[in-house]
């Protein structure tokens, strides 16, 4: 069975760094994205960074431009989310996320595939 399985979440503070990781097992499955979303309490789930497969171009969210870094590691089908100057506004749980086909990577229906969340606490 397929799965995504995410790890690295915590408690930081303000300022603070961390990385973020989602490993893919369980067999093989087509992929045009594999994204970082994220939802706070109350909030709807957001893109946070996505990471087109075939060519490794990424997209960003507003809030996160130049802060939060994607990338990956094509021979175990990894991506990361590396986390910088992280701030309580990002307080929530990240899920990792694969579409398997083209279109609207944006739109959290889309995506086929889910991992079980890891919690980000930005806090002093």
């Amino acid at each position: 069975q397929v799965q995504l399985v995410e790890s690295g979440g915590g408690l930081v503070q303000p300022g603070g760094s961390l990385r973020l990781l989602c490993a893919a097992s369980g067999g093989s499955f087509s992929t045009y994205v594999m994204a970082w979303f994220r939802q706070a309490p109350g909030k709807e789930r957001e893109l946070v960074a996505a990471l087109r497969w075939v060519d490794g171009s990424t997209y960003y969210g507003d809030p996160v431009k130049g802060r939060f870094t994607i990338s990956r590691d094509n021979a175990v089908k990894t991506v990361y989310l590396q986390m910088n100057s992280l701030k309580p506004e990002d307080t929530a749980v990240y899920y990792c996320a694969v579409k398997y086909y083209y279109g609207d990577y944006r739109n959290p229906r889309q995506y086929n595939l889910w991992g079980q969340g890891t919690q980000v606490t930005v806090s002093s």
